[in-house]
């Protein structure tokens, strides 16, 4: 397993990157935008973390930009931890075996969510190449917001 990143909302994307760029001293390694979901991810490293971050992706922070207007309130603008695993589907079901829910199954042999025991959202990805789509993951429905 390998730390990925964690996930910010923020409502100025100028005034967030000055903050956490020009101010905090953190710096852009990769930007994404989608027009069709109508969002624009910024992912950023420090800079002693900066040539593992280029390299590897992680660790990074990423702030996540929704074109559209909306007000975070009560923590909503706190987004997710991401990691990085060898099996996506072995780890969930280990997980599962353990009485945690699975927000958002591996359907896709690619991402799942789940929460800790204090409500913050896990993102599991898969290593490398995404897995076969399997069952019982296919069949599974979304079992709460991740």
């Amino acid at each position: 397993m390998r730390y990925l990143h964690t996930m910010v909302r923020v409502k100025d994307l100028d005034a967030a990157l000055h903050f956490y760029g020009t101010l905090f001293g953190l710096v852009e390694i990769r930007r994404y935008e989608n027009e069709k979901g109508r969002f624009t991810l910024v992912f950023l490293a420090a800079p002693g973390d900066l040539d593992h971050a280029k390299a590897e992706l992680s660790p990074c922070l990423e702030l996540t930009y929704n074109w559209d207007t909306e007000d975070y309130a009560g923590g909503r603008n706190f987004g997710h931890l991401a990691y990085e695993v060898d099996d996506v589907y072995a780890t969930c079901q280990h997980l599962m075996d353990n009485g945690v829910t699975i927000n958002r199954p591996p359907r896709d042999g690619h991402m799942a969510f789940v929460r800790s025991p204090d409500g913050i959202s896990i993102e599991i990805l898969q290593k490398g190449e995404n897995l076969p789509p399997q069952e019982p993951w296919l069949s599974m429905g979304n079992t709460g917001a991740w």
